[in-house]
């Protein structure tokens, strides 16, 4: 299942494009901003496409759509990177898990919890399965403004798994670590083969055109210490290696969420160009601690933006003095909710393209 083509270098254009330069550490005009979620049920054409397309899973896996609702926030706001419009979840439903989303609940999976499921499936269709997002990627590369960067994803194995055994998202991933306590070697085959099939899918996003990549780890915060590093730490620090391997000049983010002082760790043990940092890492820690090891991404709190006015402004501008002098990508400290009013985002983005460090 292993991809065989080789992934492109970044190509020349790519090299001045500011959300880039700020990933390898370069210096900037001012920092780059771009937010999770930044493509969603906020924006009102996104609905309108939303309820033409039929599943979350059709708009995901339908290029045309997936493109449209891409490039929407683009269009509006001028972000200095676009993330690709798809979902964590389309590994497993690639792998052969019936996944489906459902209003007011959220995704839905069959349960994995035996050694004899997990067994059962197919790493070597996920490609195959998932050529639509890849063509989204080629699609968007070709139609992005010249100045702003690309960027795929996907979920790490870690937080990925939690949803597989689980059936859905839960408080505590109680599931997962059931199984992962009482059936190590079994929940460690799981592990071993999404960070597989996860390194094949972002390889294929980088031939497509993905110029940087992102790897959200939502769950790693509820972990203890010697199993975030079993099942975060070390699994992505292989992603990184092959990533590095593969794709030498294309960054890569890393977002475990919820780790406090663990995101040190994070950042020096698995090699990473920039860590995203959620919205409880105070700043100035950050600064202290984090940047000196790479690019800081981050972390005004998604209700601040809600709330807009001085609350968003005073709390975007600590960030941008505090972290705005090195290396620094402006970002959510998680995703923009849906009751976000367009506007706030207009005006954070012209806060922020307006700041000089």
């Amino acid at each position: 299942m292993t991809s065989k083509t080789a992934a492109p270098s970044t190509a020349l254009q790519s090299s001045e494009k500011r959300f880039l330069k700020a990933l390898r550490g370069e210096p900037t005009d001012r920092p780059p901003i771009w937010l999770m979620r930044q493509a969603g049920r906020y924006l009102p054409e996104y609905k309108e496409r939303r309820a033409v397309a039929g599943s979350f899973l059709d708009l995901c896996y339908t290029p045309e759509h997936a493109i449209e609702v891409t490039l929407q926030p683009i269009r509006r706001f001028g972000f200095d990177a676009s993330i690709l419009f798809s979902d964590i979840l389309v590994i497993p439903d690639a792998l052969g898990q019936p996944v489906r989303f459902e209003e007011g609940i959220g995704p839905v999976l069959e349960p994995i919890t035996t050694a004899a499921q997990i067994d059962a499936l197919d790493g070597d269709r996920v490609l195959d399965h998932l050529m639509p997002v890849f063509k989204t990627v080629s699609g968007l590369r070709a139609a992005l403004p010249d100045e702003t960067a690309l960027i795929g994803f996907a979920g790490a194995p870690w937080t990925v798994a939690t949803y597989m055994v689980g059936g859905r998202g839960s408080p505590d991933q109680g599931a997962a670590k059931a199984l992962g306590y009482n059936e190590p070697e079994t929940f460690q085959r799981l592990i071993d083969l999404l960070t597989e099939v996860t390194g094949d899918y972002l390889i294929a996003q980088v031939v497509a055109g993905a110029e940087a990549l992102q790897i959200f780890d939502t769950w790693a915060g509820s972990l203890p210490a010697p199993y975030f590093r079993k099942w975060c730490l070390e699994p992505m620090r292989r992603l990184r290696a092959r990533l590095a391997d593969q794709c030498p000049n294309v960054p890569v983010i890393g977002f475990p969420k919820g780790v406090g002082a663990s995101y040190e760790t994070y950042i020096r043990e698995t090699g990473i160009n920039a860590i995203s940092i959620d919205t409880g890492v105070d700043p100035a820690w950050a600064a202290k601690v984090l940047q000196p090891l790479g690019t800081v991404q981050g972390n005004l709190d998604p209700l601040a933006l809600v709330a807009g006015g001085e609350t968003m402004r005073e709390s975007a501008l600590h960030i941008l003095d505090t972290l705005g002098h090195g290396p620094f990508v402006f970002n959510l400290g998680h995703g923009i909710v849906p009751h976000t009013p367009p506007e706030h985002v207009g005006e954070l983005v012209e806060l922020v393209k307006e700041w000089k460090p």
